[in-house]
């Protein structure tokens, strides 16, 4: 059975390359495509979701911005099973730092050299918020387009969604960018920041070990 994967923001496998799964799960790692210029939100899922060969089963895994990313790819091309790692089931559960993104459309006016790897404004920012203990941390952020970032921290701050009730939700009890507090998941991974899928590799393949199957 193949498990189609897509990362968070900014990150490709590397941060999930840890994980294992049964014999019988075929990974597949879907890489973020660029942005067209002004591209809509729909229009992107369906070129992400391309790679997709629905004639036959499949799940999907997501991670952060990626678990956004394949709850909408399962409105169009249905998956058995659907695993969200670190990421929020519908726009109810944003923190209050992407509610105030939302409201204030604060992204569309901040200019995309902001998000150049060389602003320290940004990447301090980024550290802060995902694991700012890991040293690490900037070997997983390497889709590096500031055009992308932006628009991708965006279509974030704008997305509404109602739950999937079907859709596996896994969080890190101490996920500052999708606190736990705001969501009721399934399996919570005790003593995890929002990089829990390499922090602590083991006891999330152990959970996905009993779903996958």
């Amino acid at each position: 059975m193949k498990l189609y994967i897509i990362s968070g923001l900014g990150a490709d496998e590397k941060v999930l390359e840890k994980l294992s799964f049964n014999p019988n799960i075929q990974p597949v790692h879907i890489s973020w495509l660029i942005p067209e210029k002004d591209e809509e939100f729909h229009h992107y899922i369906g070129r992400m979701a391309d790679c997709i060969d629905n004639t036959e089963d499949f799940y999907l895994m997501g991670y952060s911005f990626g678990g956004i990313i394949v709850q909408e790819i399962h409105k169009i091309k249905p998956a058995k099973k659907v695993v969200i790692l670190g990421s929020i089931r519908s726009d109810k559960e944003k923190s209050r730092l992407i509610k105030l993104g939302e409201v204030t459309h604060l992204t569309k006016y901040l200019p995309v050299r902001l998000f150049n790897e060389n602003s320290a404004a940004f990447y301090t920012f980024f550290r802060k918020l995902f694991d700012p203990k890991n040293p690490a941390l900037l070997q997983y952020f390497r889709v590096r387009d500031p055009y992308y970032l932006k628009w991708s921290v965006d279509k974030i701050s704008a997305w509404r969604f109602d739950a999937i009730d079907d859709v596996i939700q896994i969080m890190g009890d101490r996920d500052i960018v999708f606190p736990l507090k705001n969501s009721r998941p399934d399996y919570v991974i005790k003593n995890a920041t929002h990089l829990f899928p390499a922090t602590k590799a083991k006891q999330v393949s152990d959970i996905l070990k009993t779903i996958f199957v």
